[in-house]
C-alpha cells in the first residue's frame, strides 16, 4: 500500500512538472513578434504533442479566445463577455478567475500565416489520437498543408497506424514528399505511384513536376500519371453527376406518380399538384415549430403527417370542385389552376411570403465519402431510397389490394365497374387523395 502511494505521488509530481513546463514554454506566445510566436507553436507541438492541454491552447488561440493578464502574464481563455468585463479561466488548470475589466487583459493576436501553422500543428497533435475520426481529419489537414518538415512525423505515424483509410492518406502525403524531395530513382517510383491517387493535391504535384522538372524521364512518367488521375476523376465526376440526377429524378418520380394516378383514373390534369407538394413542405415546417425539441425525429413524423394533410386537401378539392367537372378537361384544368392560386395566397397569409427554414436532422447531414473525388450526400441517398420505397408501396397497393383492383377497374371501364357495384365516386375521391398524399410526402 505504501509503495502504491509513492507511485501515485510520483505520477502526480510528474504530471505537475509537465504542465508547469508547458505553461512556462507557452510564455513565448505572448511576444508581439509573429515569427517568435510561430517558432513557439512549432516547438510546443514538437515537445508536447501528446499533451491534451496544448490542443486546447491552440484551439483557443485559433478562434481568438486566448488572452493573458497584464499583471501576472497568466494565460487565460475567454468564457463570457459582460459589457466591458471579461469572465475568464486559466488555460492550464481550468480555474475560473473573477470577472475583471477587459482592460486588464491582452489578446494573443495571430495572422493568416499563424492560422495555417496552428491548423498544421493541431493536425500533428490529433494524428496520434486514440479516436480514428480525429486521426483521419488530422491526416487530411496534414495533406492539405503539407511541408517537407512533416516527413518524419508522417513516417512515424505510418508505422503505428492501423486504420486503412488513415494509412492511405498518410501514404499519399509521404509519396508526394518523396516525389518532390527524394533522389532521382525515388522520384521516378513516387511519381509513378501518384497515378494511383486521385486527390487534387496529387494532381497539382504531378503538374508541378511536368512544369518545373528538367528530367525528361520523370516528365514522361508524370505525364502518364496525370492522364490516369484525370481519367479517374472524370469517371467519378460522371458518377457523381449521375447520382445527383438520380436524386432529382426521384423527387420528380414522386410528383409524377401522383399526377399519373389522378389522370389515369379520372382523366383530370391537376394544376394544383405543385401546391400540394408545397403543403407537404409546410406541414414539415409546422411540425418543427410545434416540436422544437424533436428536430431529429421531425422528418419521420412529418412523412405520414404530410401524406394525411395533403391527402385531405386533395379529397376536399375533389369533393368541392372536380366532381362537378368530370368529362370537361379544359374546365378542370382552369378550375385546378384557380385552386392553386387560392392555396398559394392562403400559405402567404398564414406563413408570410418569406422563405421558411426547415432544419435538417443531423442523421441526414454530411456525406458518404467514397474517395477524395466522390462524395455522396446523405440527404440525396435518403431521397433515392425513400422514392423507391414509395414507388414499391404504391405498386403493391395497385396490384395486390382490393382498393388497387377497384382503381384499375374504374380506370379501364367506369360504366362496367359501376355495374359491378364499385362506387366510382368513392374511388375518385380516394384516388385523388392518394395522388395528393404522394405529392405531400
Amino acid at each position: 500500500m505504501k509503495i502504491l502511494k509513492i507511485i501515485l505521488l510520483n505520477l502526480l509530481i510528474l504530471t505537475s512538472l509537465v504542465a508547469s513546463n508547458l505553461q512556462t514554454d507557452s510564455q513565448e506566445l505572448l511576444s508581439n513578434s509573429f515569427s517568435t510566436k510561430e517558432k513557439a507553436i512549432l516547438d510546443l507541438t514538437k515537445k508536447y504533442k501528446d499533451d491534451e492541454k496544448l490542443e486546447v491552447l491552440l484551439q483557443k488561440l485559433l478562434i481568438g479566445d486566448l488572452y493573458f493578464t497584464k499583471e501576472h502574464k497568466r494565460i487565460v481563455f475567454l468564457k463570457e463577455k459582460n459589457n466591458n468585463n471579461y469572465l475568464t479561466a486559466d488555460i492550464f488548470s481550468n480555474e475560473e478567475l473573477r470577472e475583471a475589466s477587459k482592460y486588464d487583459f491582452v489578446k494573443v493576436k495571430i495572422n493568416n500565416k499563424l492560422r495555417n501553422v496552428i491548423n498544421a500543428s493541431l493536425s500533428k497533435i490529433n494524428l496520434f489520437s486514440k479516436n480514428e475520426d480525429k486521426r483521419l481529419s488530422s491526416a487530411k489537414n496534414l495533406l492539405k498543408y503539407l511541408k517537407v518538415e512533416d516527413n518524419e512525423l508522417i513516417v512515424e505515424a505510418l508505422e503505428s497506424e492501423k486504420s486503412s483509410s488513415v494509412r492511405d492518406i498518410l501514404d499519399e502525403a509521404n509519396t508526394i514528399l518523396i516525389a518532390q524531395y527524394g533522389t532521382n530513382q525515388e522520384k521516378y517510383e513516387a511519381v509513378d505511384k501518384l497515378g494511383s491517387f486521385i486527390s487534387t493535391k496529387s494532381l497539382s504535384t504531378l503538374k508541378d513536376v511536368l512544369k518545373n522538372s528538367d528530367d525528361e524521364k520523370l516528365k514522361d512518367i508524370a505525364s502518364r500519371s496525370v492522364d490516369i488521375v484525370e481519367l479517374k476523376k472524370s469517371f467519378y465526376s460522371l458518377v457523381e453527376t449521375a447520382f445527383f440526377g438520380l436524386s432529382l429524378g426521384s423527387v420528380l418520380l414522386l410528383a409524377a406518380i401522383g399526377l399519373a394516378i389522378t389522370f389515369g383514373v379520372m382523366k383530370v390534369i391537376n394544376m394544383a399538384h405543385g401546391e400540394l407538394i408545397m403543403i407537404g413542405a409546410y406541414t414539415t415546417y409546422t411540425i418543427q415549430q410545434l416540436l422544437p425539441n424533436l428536430i431529429e425525429y421531425s422528418v419521420i413524423i412529418a412523412i405520414p403527417a404530410a401524406f394525411i394533410v395533403s391527402g385531405l386537401v386533395g379529397i376536399l378539392i375533389e369533393r368541392l370542385v372536380i366532381r362537378y367537372l368530370y368529362g370537361r378537361p379544359l374546365e378542370t384544368l382552369l378550375a385546378t389552376f384557380g385552386v392553386s392560386l387560392i392555396l398559394q395566397q392562403l400559405v402567404r397569409t398564414i406563413y408570410s411570403p418569406l422563405n421558411q427554414e426547415v432544419k435538417t436532422p443531423s442523421w441526414m447531414s454530411g456525406a458518404f465519402e467514397v474517395n477524395s473525388a466522390l462524395s455522396l450526400t446523405y440527404n440525396r441517398l435518403y431521397i433515392v431510397v425513400f422514392a423507391l420505397m414509395v414507388f414499391l408501396a404504391i405498386l403493391y397497393v395497385m396490384k395486390k389490394t382490393s382498393l388497387g383492383l377497384k382503381v384499375r377497374a374504374v380506370s379501364q371501364n367506369r360504366p362496367i365497374a359501376r355495374a359491378m357495384g364499385i362506387k366510382s365516386s368513392f374511388i375518385d375521391a380516394a384516388t385523388f387523395g392518394i395522388g395528393s398524399g404522394i405529392a405531400g410526402v
